[in-house]
């Protein structure tokens, strides 16, 4: 039963949990996906300063970075996921940050490009257990019925670190070189400064989150039930089958929206003749009205969500998220202002596939394989990085830039009609706004 102590704010709490253990969560929130984001703004620099790689070769390497990275988090999501079950969120999510530290750390003193993949493995491993641990704290400590404005806080202060993270700590090689800095101690300086701050959350999140795990340790399920989990509970409960098909989404399209919208937006500029630079900061700019138009709808979203069936929630995300990518066919000058409207309805797809996927797999997951089953979501994530990725490319070349984000919306309209059977079928608890609803029932 609720009192008013397990409640924070908008948020109805757990048993045991505080607000200070939710307000260690929020600056995880902040600082993780932001922090994690320096490695796109910072390998350029090494290849360049460090490893003298050619520009014109520069591409194929950071794609091949890429798709390293998401191989082995597609490996470790599950494992890692098992972890948590057995022994803490909390280890698992410092040990995740202090692997992203050391891989930091080490990245700009790299002598080669297998030296090179080897730091980026640190750094893989630690991304996949800090990053995984923030869908499965939240829904380890919220009740149902606020989960999905939970999920959208998180969400907008994920977008505030990575906001920052691209105008503060983007800037830092520059301002060494200012300072009298060389160019490679510029670089070794950032990272290390990067590095400290991963270290520095690590403790903050040690000092920080509650211990243990959900269940207690004489409940705990065997590692082999575990493992098995990911599948079984799919297998069992459509909801978590549909979850899964949306993580394979939601994971997907931020990348393109991230990836080519900027593109787009250079590329179109580079043909009006704009130079390098100039058609650099326009592609931003695409970006920039998309994005900031998901940060103004995620809390909105997250509100709808709660108050409604979690698949009828996910049917409505998946609807904005198909109208949004589907609605790029009709833009014919993507820096126009008559594109600014289709760009918005974007932002506000790409969001509501994220907070409609994160608020179902929160909602089905039980305590006792919330790590094992949010791994295996994770794992659908990453293989839809992997193949948006690389057939988003291709189609962006041959057929066209609004081409990438079609495949998605029509893989999005799937989607949609798959979640109204699982809706007519299984549709779970109408609503999560009672009072006492158990976590994962």
């Amino acid at each position: 039963m609720n009192t008013i102590a397990n409640r924070f704010g908008p948020f109805w709490l757990q048993p045991g949990v505080t607000s200070g253990h939710m307000l260690t969560l929020f600056g995880g929130a902040f600082s993780t996906i932001g922090l994690l984001t320096f490695i796109a703004l910072s390998t350029p620099f090494v290849l360049t300063q460090y490893l003298q790689i050619p520009q014109g070769q520069q591409g194929t390497v950071s794609g091949w970075l890429h798709v390293y990275q998401e191989v082995i988090a597609i490996a470790l999501f599950g494992p890692i996921g098992v972890l948590a079950d057995r022994i803490g969120r909390r280890a698992v999510y410092v040990g995740g940050l202090l692997c992203m530290a050391a891989g930091y750390g080490l990245y700009s003193y790299a002598d080669s490009l297998p030296e090179l993949f080897a730091y980026r493995f640190i750094y893989a491993v630690g991304i996949v257990a800090a990053t995984g641990m923030l869908g499965t704290i939240i829904a380890d400590y919220t009740e149902p019925r606020s989960r999905g404005i939970g999920v959208a806080t998180m969400g907008v202060l994920n977008g505030i670190g990575v906001i920052f993270v691209a105008v503060g700590l983007g800037q830092l090689p520059q301002m060494f070189v200012e300072g009298g800095a060389t160019q490679e101690q510029a670089g070794h300086y950032a990272h290390l400064i990067v590095a400290g701050l991963c270290a520095f959350f690590a403790f903050w999140m040690a000092a920080g989150l509650k211990s243990g795990t959900p269940v207690a340790k004489t409940e705990r399920l065997p590692v082999r039930d575990l493992m098995r989990s990911g599948y079984a509970e799919a297998l069992a409960n459509p909801r978590i089958a549909l979850s899964y098909a949306c993580a394979f989404i939601a994971r997907s399209d931020l990348v393109l929206l991230g990836t080519y919208s900027v593109l787009w937006g250079t590329t179109t500029a580079a043909a009006q003749g704009l130079p390098a630079a100039e058609a650099l900061a326009e592609g931003r700019k695409v970006f920039a009205i998309a994005s900031t138009a998901a940060l103004l709808w995620l809390p909105v979203m997250g509100i709808i969500i709660d108050r409604l069936n979690r698949v009828t929630g996910v049917i409505i995300a998946m609807s904005i998220a198909t109208a949004g990518y589907l609605g790029t066919i009709f833009i014919d000058d993507v820096l126009s202002r008559e594109a600014i409207p289709l760009l918005i309805l974007l932002g506000m797809g790409q969001i509501s596939a994220f907070a409609g996927a994160q608020t179902l797999i929160a909602k089905e997951a039980t305590n006792e394989t919330r790590g094992s089953v949010v791994g295996m979501f994770n794992v659908f994530g990453a293989v839809g990085i992997l193949i948006s990725t690389a057939v988003g490319g291709l189609l962006f070349d041959n057929v066209g830039p609004h081409a990438p984000f079609n495949l998605v919306g029509g893989l999005s309209l799937l989607l949609v009609a798959a979640a109204v059977i699982v809706r007519r079928r299984a549709p779970g608890p109408l609503s999560d706004r009672g009072a006492g609803i158990a976590l994962g029932h």
